[in-house]
């Protein structure tokens, strides 16, 4: 008679033992996404089909209801009703929507961490592989005789400069966001062991090829933690401070040197015979980019048409103006060229409302405006929201952290 009870009425133990599976695949997330393409999508699989099952319509429903949770999919709305007017085959306009359906986590995410007590274990995972990552990184560059994986990048062991930039520093600021808040309270052992951190993460910079966009994003996440600190005062020591680390990093770093050489050798070259460098490419991919979105200025040329519009752009030219691109390295006009001023403006929408959505005070507050404005920045040369790795580490950052920003208050205002 027991069993028979048992199995007619399960939900309420299996619902809450899917609900901290579902918790820890996203800790496993956040451990794999720094190392593992595949594991990483494997796990996000696992994650989904655990959490469904937990979910209730009220819950996603008073989600969907913020800008925080309804912007994204108001994107991927967007993008699914953009495969109606695209002038591309329907493998080309499913391809074109595969970039925006991770977007559709988002709502999910702040959901499971609004409830959850697990969120301190995400973040603490990802500082934890971003920092294993650190250490191979620099074995690779003192050792120079080790090998790793055939890696062809000198201190990069998995993914790219790109990726492998924009976690070291979002670890490297949420570390000294961290720092600033012990040293609040006057714990200063923990404040200077997350100084000495950071600072290795930020050192990483100075003997590996750097990410050409991590030198434009670092300075800005700088000048926001000065702002966090001591406001008009803590900006002005964040910019000293600043000015002092570069010219230590331009003095001690030949390969920063190199970097920089290189990239005014790039410009000269694609101004003077229109080189496919990759800067060139950068320049000639935004005037390209300008004037395909000028052709469908509102509603854009529909989901999936990137390759195929500059493909007509680029016909009979040579050099950069002559290379054909799915990916305009630029994630506005990603947007754009697909559904025009009106996705445009939903994308901004989207990055705005994040961003206010982290203002206070709170640890996860900090670490999520952190993502937000690295990923903001980033995307002007790049469409990282379309990338696997940049779109993931966005998408599980704001969810997470912005579910634990929304049970932070939520505690904060109800009576002990």
């Amino acid at each position: 008679m027991r069993s028979m009870e048992a199995v007619s009425n399960p939900p309420r133990l299996n619902r809450a033992f899917l609900a901290r599976f579902a918790d820890w695949l996203v800790v496993g997330v956040a451990v794999a996404l720094p190392w593992s393409t595949s594991a990483t999508g494997i796990l996000i699989a696992l994650w989904l089909m655990a959490l469904l099952p937990t979910l209730d319509a009220a819950a996603i429903k008073r989600e969907l209801a913020t800008t925080a949770g309804g912007l994204p999919v108001a994107l991927w709305c967007l993008g699914a009703v953009g495969m109606l007017w695209a002038n591309v085959d329907w493998t080309d306009r499913l391809g074109g929507l595969d970039g925006f359906n991770r977007l559709l986590a988002i709502p999910l995410l702040l959901t499971q961490f609004r409830r959850s007590e697990r969120g301190g274990w995400v973040l603490l995972g990802f500082f934890v592989s971003t920092a294993s990552v650190l250490l191979v990184s620099f074995v690779l560059v003192l050792a120079p005789g080790v090998t790793w994986r055939g890696s062809v990048v000198p201190g990069v062991p998995v993914h790219d400069t790109i990726f492998q930039g924009a976690a070291f520093l979002i670890s490297a600021f949420g570390a000294l966001g961290y720092a600033g808040h012990e040293a609040e309270r006057r714990r200063w052992r923990a404040a200077l062991t997350f100084t000495a951190i950071a600072a290795l993460y930020l050192a990483n910079f100075a003997v590996t090829t750097i990410s050409r966009i991590s030198l434009v994003v670092a300075p800005a996440l700088a000048g926001l933690l000065g702002w966090r600190i001591g406001r008009w005062k803590g900006l002005l020591g964040a910019c000293l401070v600043g000015v002092a680390i570069g010219a230590a990093l331009w003095l001690g770093s030949s390969s920063l040197r190199v970097r920089m050489n290189d990239t005014v050798l790039e410009i000269d070259q694609y101004l003077a015979t229109d080189k496919a460098t990759s800067l060139g490419m950068h320049a000639a991919f935004l005037k390209e980019s300008l004037a395909i979105v000028a052709a469908a200025p509102l509603i854009g040329h529909g989901t999936g048409s990137i390759s195929g519009e500059f493909r007509r752009m680029t016909a009979g030219e040579t050099g950069a103006a002559g290379v054909v691109t799915a990916n305009p390295h630029n994630q506005t006009f990603a947007v754009a060229i697909q559904l025009g001023t009106v996705g445009a403006l939903v994308l901004w929408a989207m990055w705005i409302a994040h961003l206010v959505s982290f203002r206070g005070s709170g640890l996860a507050a900090w670490f999520g405006t952190v993502v937000v404005v690295e990923n903001m920045i980033s995307s002007t040369a790049h469409s990282h929201l379309f990338d696997f790795n940049n779109g993931w580490l966005y998408v599980f950052g704001v969810g997470v952290l912005g579910g634990m920003t929304l049970r932070e208050r939520k505690n904060a205002i109800e009576p002990v």
